[in-house]
């Protein structure tokens, strides 16, 4: 029985036993969960291996304990997002303006008329690169913006969406870049985590490298059940195909990037991935989405209605699936199940888990090691989510 560490409000327990429950049934490693409730913590749960042994999980490595911070994943998408978007509420930045106004090199290939709102909703047909970046070039920053500045729409753009996995982060933190002269890391540092004082990241100081776990994969469950309807949670077999052929734009998507690139690396996590690398502690993830949406917080009710949209819905030509994004955010769905309709967020690939919900004031950070496949969250969040959903209902009875 793994030993659980942090605490629940009263009322709250059925949060911490599905917590556990993560580990005995469902393969979790290491993990942390935060959640917010009407501007109230009410769970910091931690448990399980921060550093597992490579090769296997038997093994114990070192501990997961209140501080340790981990690899996020897209969800760092949801703090580039932010960045845009206050640089908007403050004047300084305009969604329906050409891209191109702030950032010149971008009007190559036919790229003119591209507004700043198409990068935010995944509607720039810019989702993959004609040529995979090598790792120096990623860690390089300017090479990485370059090849998207360069690269041809895979489609018409405003016509349709499609999951942007790596390119988002270049296209969204470039654009913070020209407009604030600060990179997106060294803003989000100073303007949101750090004013309130989240243990968040995009680009990891040297003196906080001691506290990251490692990333581990995992298989899927053989059997993961979504609720009381034993829902099995399984790939349609076009989707698995997409993922499969080299050739399609799911598969040249998710492969921006050369596999080389490891975010187990130091050099990785102190790089700037503004799509793919952030790191942070399940507390700061449900600090920065409770602050989203708090009274007096970082979005004004206009800008919340931009986070939250909807400003592409359908069928997403790289997940393969029907998605709804605003600007930044996925919205709650099929896809990617949150709390309720009103909920917006991002997952990242493996597990973890960030997203507010307005309507039931809640902030929800998850953070995992175990990484199963998986880009828009698993049987381990699902399984949270459900125990919250459980709690509050009742407490409205």
């Amino acid at each position: 029985m793994v030993e659980i560490g942090g605490e629940v409000a009263d009322g709250w327990e059925p949060v911490r036993e599905a917590f556990s429950r993560n580990f005995r049934d469902h393969g979790e490693v290491g993990a942390a969960f935060a959640l917010h409730v009407r501007g109230r913590r009410v769970a910091d749960l931690w448990a399980g291996d921060a550093v597992p042994e490579l090769g296997g999980r038997p093994a114990p490595g070192v501990p997961w304990t209140a501080r340790t911070a981990q690899v996020l994943r897209s969800v760092t998408k949801g703090f580039t997002a932010a960045c845009a978007l206050l640089l908007h509420q403050r004047g300084e930045l305009d969604l329906d303006a050409p891209v191109g106004e702030y950032w010149p090199e971008f009007k190559a290939a036919g790229k003119e008329r591209i507004p700043v709102r198409w990068l935010l909703s995944h509607r720039a047909g810019l989702p993959a690169l004609d040529t995979p970046l090598r790792v120096a070039e990623v860690l390089g920053w300017e090479p990485a913006v370059a090849a998207v500045a360069a690269q041809v729409p895979a489609w018409e753009p405003g016509t349709a969406h499609g999951y942007h996995p790596y390119t988002f982060g270049w296209l969204v933190g470039e654009v913070v870049r020209r407009v604030s002269g600060r990179s997106v890391g060294r803003w989000f540092a100073e303007e949101v985590a750090g004013p309130l004082g989240l243990e968040l990241w995009i680009g990891l100081p040297p003196e906080e490298r001691h506290r990251v776990g490692r990333l581990v994969d995992l298989p899927a469950p053989e059997i993961a059940l979504a609720g009381p309807g034993g829902l099995r949670i399984r790939p349609k077999q076009s989707v698995r195909d997409a993922y499969q052929d080299p050739r399609s734009l799911t598969a040249r998507a998710f492969g921006s990037v050369e596999s080389a690139l490891d975010l187990n690396d130091p050099a990785a996590q102190a790089a700037e991935i503004p799509g793919a690398n952030g790191i942070g502690t399940a507390r700061g993830v449900a600090g920065f989405y409770a602050a989203l949406i708090g009274d007096g917080g970082l979005f004004a009710p206009g800008t919340l209605a931009e986070a939250m949209g909807p400003a592409a819905d359908g069928p997403d030509r790289v997940l393969v699936v029907n998605s709804v994004f605003g600007h930044g955010y996925f919205r709650h769905g099929p896809t990617s199940p949150m709390a309720s309709p009103a909920s917006f967020g991002h997952p990242g690939r493996g597990g973890s888990l960030g997203f507010a919900d307005p309507s039931l004031g809640l902030a929800f950070g998850y953070v995992t090691n175990g990484m199963q496949p998986g880009v828009t969250g698993d049987i381990r969040s699902r399984t949270l989510i459900s125990a919250v959903r459980d709690c509050l209902a009742r407490q409205d009875n």
